[in-house]
């Protein structure tokens, strides 16, 4: 068994057990392999926490999943002004709108797949007790 995760935030992030931190809350802990990607565990090994309480619970999370996206975006934006503004780049939103897509097109796919676990366990953190 691994160690258990004191924080709220570090359960979330590491998708441990939202009650006892200790059990992983997906059946598949590798982000990068997308079988089982979105498969949660029925329950915790350790303390019994029911991880599906109801049918279809985790569809709540595509808000919270489409919450991250927009920060995504919003964070492509602003590093690429920053970029601008230190002279690393040329960019503006309205005269290289290419450089803007591409970015964060390529950063969501990069972020996909932790993105779409993120989302399922920040909301299973707010309502699995």
């Amino acid at each position: 068994m691994e160690k258990e995760v004191k924080s709220q935030a570090g359960r979330v992030l590491k998708m441990k057990c939202p009650k006892c931190g200790k059990s992983h809350l997906f059946i598949n802990e590798n982000i990068w392999s997308f079988q089982k990607l979105g498969q949660v565990k029925d329950s915790c090994e350790v303390c019994q926490a029911n991880f599906k309480p109801e049918p279809g619970f985790y569809f709540g999370a595509a808000y919270v999943s489409w919450a991250l996206t927009v920060a995504t975006w919003v964070s492509v934006l602003v590093a690429l002004k920053v970029f601008n503004a230190l002279g690393w780049i040329e960019f503006g939103f309205l005269t290289h709108p290419a450089t803007f897509l591409l970015s964060g097109i390529g950063i969501s796919i990069i972020t996909f797949p932790y993105m779409f676990q993120l989302s399922r366990s920040m909301w299973a953190s707010w309502f699995v007790k």
